[in-house]
């Protein structure tokens, strides 16, 4: 495994950093304004979006990207650094065309869509023209299993007829968010993981109705987590996305290389926080001493240095195992960055916010806005423990290959041979 950033990356990062220095980070504060007005679209977001496409700076996400496609090819490896770039700024990603939901979304259509679905949805996605979101979770069921959601999609002549809630579906309150990709059962007398399909659903179609934006934390975000409520909506037959039976597997093919996404933007966030945390310090006096001079203030920004390198090593390797062997064969070290991501990405920003006290809480800085985000990482896309559960049930499948075997070489020998074994001990330690 070699994780060193090659020529293509190392250009892309310093031009990527350019251009957020340049162009992103000095509309920060406009956009919290705007953003805590409900202003949509923010009124510079579509000059920022030609200039970075203008810049090469587009559709950096897609490894298989087509001949023709907008945008620049990339391993899963060679974005991850992008992403911690763009990660800094909770909004940024958009600026790129690469944030979530609609790189997934593209993904999945990138992967599945018709020709006539690749030109209604896909091709707009790309150029950045619309939104888009994806709706799996529901609230009466563990949506974190996907086998339990429980809205129906049922095949009624031409056409397929939806049913069921679904809530916490990023990007439905934006105007510009055209397309749905919602998941749901189509056949519960199949096999578990064979009753799901996802079907494609115009914003606006008869029977969809956005409920409510829902607060995170007590926190509204720009970007919005909705209720959809799907009252007999109908689609034609040709809005279903692959085959029937195949949504379950599409899900998991969509979710391995986005958590590289969040993983990086997360960690581009503790940097972030790291970064302001040391500021602060070489700033703030208490007892007539500065806080960098305190050994508790150099803990604490020892470990989150220790910490943030540590798991960026971790989504590295994922991300080079995914385009390696497949998000498949690298489905424990996927779970291993779900978990330890966000917990790494909490425990920097609230040693943050206590070097800078109450300041910490208030929305003079962005420290409240990134903690919300990696609490609420605790839980999106299934929580800790469902993938705690995956990891150990993966260590268990390693272990049975091979039983007993770690045990063995430390069993108790026979009392005959004990006397031999412990004079070649010693020789070897000689």
């Amino acid at each position: 495994m070699d994780f060193e950033y090659n020529e293509k990356t190392q250009e892309l990062r310093t031009r990527l950093k350019n251009f957020m220095d340049d162009h992103v980070v000095p509309r920060h504060r406009k956009f919290l304004k705007e953003a805590e007005a409900g202003t949509y679209p923010i009124s510079f977001m579509k000059d920022l979006k030609a200039l970075a496409k203008e810049e090469g700076l587009w559709n950096m996400f897609l490894p298989h990207m087509q001949d023709g496609d907008p945008g620049t090819k990339l391993s899963n490896i060679e974005y991850a650094p992008l992403a911690e770039i763009m990660g800094r700024l909770t909004w940024a990603s958009e600026v790129f065309n690469c944030s979530a939901p609609d790189t997934g979304n593209m993904e999945l259509l990138h992967m599945f869509a018709t020709p006539e679905q690749r030109t209604k949805w896909l091709e707009p996605l790309l150029k950045g023209e619309i939104r888009s979101c994806f709706a799996m979770t529901e609230p009466d069921v563990a949506s974190s299993d996907a086998t339990n959601v429980t809205t129906i999609i049922k095949r009624e002549g031409d056409e397929y007829v939806i049913n069921g809630r679904k809530w916490f579906i990023t990007g439905a309150f934006n105007p510009a968010c055209k397309l749905a990709i919602v998941m749901g059962k189509t056949d519960l007398q199949e096999q578990t993981h064979r009753q799901q399909s996802m079907v494609l659903v115009p914003l606006g179609t008869l029977g969809m109705k956005v409920v409510r934006n829902i607060s995170v934390m007590s926190h509204h975000s720009h970007e919005s987590h909705c209720e959809i409520v799907f009252e007999n909506c109908r689609v034609p037959a040709s809005a279903l996305l692959g085959e029937e039976g195949s949504g379950f597997a599409m899900a998991q093919a969509r979710l391995g290389p986005g958590r590289i996404h969040h993983c990086m933007r997360s960690i581009g966030q503790a940097e972030l926080a790291l970064e302001m945390m040391i500021e602060r310090s070489f700033e703030r006096k208490t007892f007539g001493t500065y806080l960098c001079d305190q050994g508790v203030i150099q803990e604490m920004i020892a470990r989150s240095r220790c910490e943030i390198e540590q798991a960026r090593l971790l989504v590295l390797k994922t991300a080079w195992m995914i385009d390696e062997v497949g998000a498949k064969a690298a489905r424990n070290e996927i779970a291993m960055i779900k978990v330890a991501i966000p917990q790494m990405q909490l425990k920097v920003i609230d040693r943050a916010m206590q070097v800078f006290g109450a300041m910490g809480l208030s929305p003079d800085t962005p420290l409240p806005e990134l903690w919300t985000m990696a609490r609420s990482l605790r839980i999106a896309d299934g929580p800790d423990e469902v993938h705690l559960r995956s990891i150990a049930r993966g260590e268990f499948i390693k272990a049975k290959k091979n039983p007993g075997s770690t045990l063995a070489y430390f069993s108790t020998p026979e009392r005959g041979e004990e006397q031999d074994i412990w004079q070649g001990q010693m020789i070897a330690a000689e």
